[in-house]
């Protein structure tokens, strides 16, 4: 039974994550402590105590994710469960290479603060939103956006009939009228600092960049699926490239999925907080089971599966 590992994305956070595994397991008490090494602070603190405030920026969120991440990934390692595949939704794309290899857990925290410290600077320079919208394809979200004032683009394809939007406030708010007039079941204003995987993003791009090159990325043990393209990718030079891109352009997630599926996937492992992903999966094939695993009872029962 082929099994893919899919690393969740900012949303998914709350406080007390990493918690449980931390509790229970030594080297992930390691892991937490090199992360707080690595950072110059306690995001070891900030994950178990909050406040929720300050996780919720975007700059802590995106780190805070990362290691919880890698928390279940090597609960899992420890205990034989090795994917055939991997895929990461945005920020989630860092977390599945540092779990499958492709870059160490240090140069991948460093990249994911990083990151974060470039799209909060991004999103207080150009202002923007985000919205999601429900019950509309593709196509038809396209058409109903093209020609409005200002940028406003498709910034995640989640699954058939959620599509999210990101651009200028006014913009993303006229898209939201004419998502609604077009025959959307729902349209809902997302909480975000910034209008993500769009071109007000920009800004942060030369940063990131200069951070990627400075990386060091090698062969992971399983193909990761990149958001830009929904293709699996195994050679270590294409993955700096396919991260810049992924800041100012759309996650593909439902493609991405689908290729997983192509591929021969049969169920999937959603490691670290939350079960955003595993919805997902839901909406896009129902046939495809997907386990959450945020504690080393959940990683054992998948190895007794």
């Amino acid at each position: 039974m082929k099994t893919i590992f899919l690393f969740p994305g900012q949303g998914s956070q709350y406080v007390g994550m990493g918690k449980a595994l931390a509790e229970a397991h030594e080297g992930c008490r390691r892991l937490l402590q090199e992360a707080d090494e690595v950072l110059g602070f306690k995001l070891s603190a900030l994950l178990f105590e909050g406040p929720e405030e300050e996780l919720k920026a975007t700059q802590n969120t995106q780190p805070a994710l990362y290691v919880a991440s890698q928390l279940s990934a090597l609960a899992l390692a420890e205990n034989g469960i090795v994917p055939d595949f991997a895929a990461g939704h945005s920020l989630g794309e860092y977390s599945a290479l540092a779990a499958m290899g492709a870059i160490s857990f240090a140069d991948g925290l460093r990249l994911v603060r990083l990151r974060g410290e470039l799209m909060a600077q991004a999103g207080v320079r150009r202002p923007g939103a985000m919205a999601a919208i429900l019950g509309l394809e593709p196509e038809v979200l396209e058409g109903a956006i093209k020609g409005l004032p200002g940028c406003v683009v498709p910034a995640n394809f989640n699954s058939p009939g959620q599509i999210v939007v990101s651009g200028e406030v006014a913009s993303v708010e006229a898209a939201m009228e004419a998502c609604s007039a077009a025959g959307a079941r729902k349209v809902v204003r997302l909480p975000v600092s910034g209008a993500f995987h769009s071109p007000l993003m920009e800004y942060a791009l030369d940063g990131l960049k200069e951070g990627l090159a400075k990386a060091a990325f090698k062969k992971p043990v399983a193909p990761v699926i990149a958001n830009v393209d929904a293709q699996p990718h195994d050679d270590p030079a294409v993955f700096p490239e396919l991260l810049a891109r992924q800041l100012v352009s759309p996650v593909r997630w439902s493609d991405s999925m689908k290729t997983a599926i192509g591929l021969g996937i049969a169920r999937g492992v959603e490691v670290g907080s939350g079960k955003v992903l595993m919805g997902l999966m839901r909406q896009i094939d129902r046939a495809v089971p997907v386990t959450p695993v945020e504690s080393l009872e959940a990683a054992i029962s998948l190895k007794d599966a």
